[in-house]
């Protein structure tokens, strides 16, 4: 009897771990299915780098992040609303720091009789310079091969897409400088990440339908523009002409 018993509860629990390791399969079934803005596999934190940066940006701390933020909008400030210039800040700042570190040197030396002050010794290192240097390079080369990829007319809808975005950018700049626009670049970076974060699968829900109307009207508008532009195409027997 006791062994009647035991095999039950066995093909029992058999059961229930097939139809467990089957809802687990529907449940990876789901969550593959459900769609991610930019076709995105990874959260977002680790799509902007998982480190310190991505840290501030998400506002993992929010002492940190709320003292990068207030010390752009403090440097815009000074620049854009109060007209200061750049070279009058650096040598506003010198003569400050210049100021209170002969000062408190001398002050130590009057009230303690010691000797002054030890300043320590900065220096820019190598390494970092070299690295940002290099990580510069790459990028500009990299724009460089998009924008010849670009311009050799493999692509019409990229061509299209950069069209678009160099012209919305110029618009742009024209209501503003350049500090201004990167000020506000700053603050999207600091305010778009931790908000899609929050609300996550509605932005997904309403980017699907969003890309899918955009996909529609391009195709409304290739079937009754671009198909009807002649474009040249070359191949091994020499040019057709469509």
């Amino acid at each position: 009897m006791m062994e009647e018993i035991t095999d039950r509860f066995h093909g029992h629990d058999s059961s229930t771990s097939s139809s467990d390791s089957d809802d687990d399969d529907s449940s990876s079934t789901l969550k593959s299915d459900v769609y991610r803005l930019f076709a995105r596999e990874k959260p977002v934190h680790k799509v902007l780098g998982g480190g310190k940066s991505a840290d501030v940006l998400l506002w993992r701390n929010r002492k940190i992040s709320g003292g990068v933020l207030a010390g752009a909008t403090a440097i815009w400030v000074l620049f854009e609303l109060l007209q200061y210039h750049l070279i009058t800040l650096v040598c506003h700042g010198l003569m400050l720091a210049l100021g209170i570190l002969f000062l408190w040197s001398n002050v130590t030396i009057f009230i303690n009789k010691k000797s002054p002050l030890r300043i320590p010794e900065i220096s820019i290192p190598e390494e970092p310079i070299h690295q940002i240097t290099s990580v510069l390079r790459l990028e500009i080369n990299r724009t460089i091969e998009i924008l010849r990829d670009i311009a050799s007319g493999k692509d019409l809808k990229q061509f299209l897409y950069v069209m678009a975005g160099l012209w919305i950018s110029s618009v742009i700049g024209s209501f503003c400088d350049f500090l201004t626009l990167f000020y506000i670049a700053f603050v999207l970076l600091h305010t778009i990440p931790v908000l899609y974060e929050k609300y996550e699968v509605r932005v997904d829900s309403f980017g699907e339908k969003a890309i899918a109307e955009i996909k529609k009207q391009y195709q409304v508008f290739d079937a009754k523009v671009l198909s009807k532009i002649p474009t040249t195409i070359s191949s091994k027997g020499g040019k057709k002409t469509a």
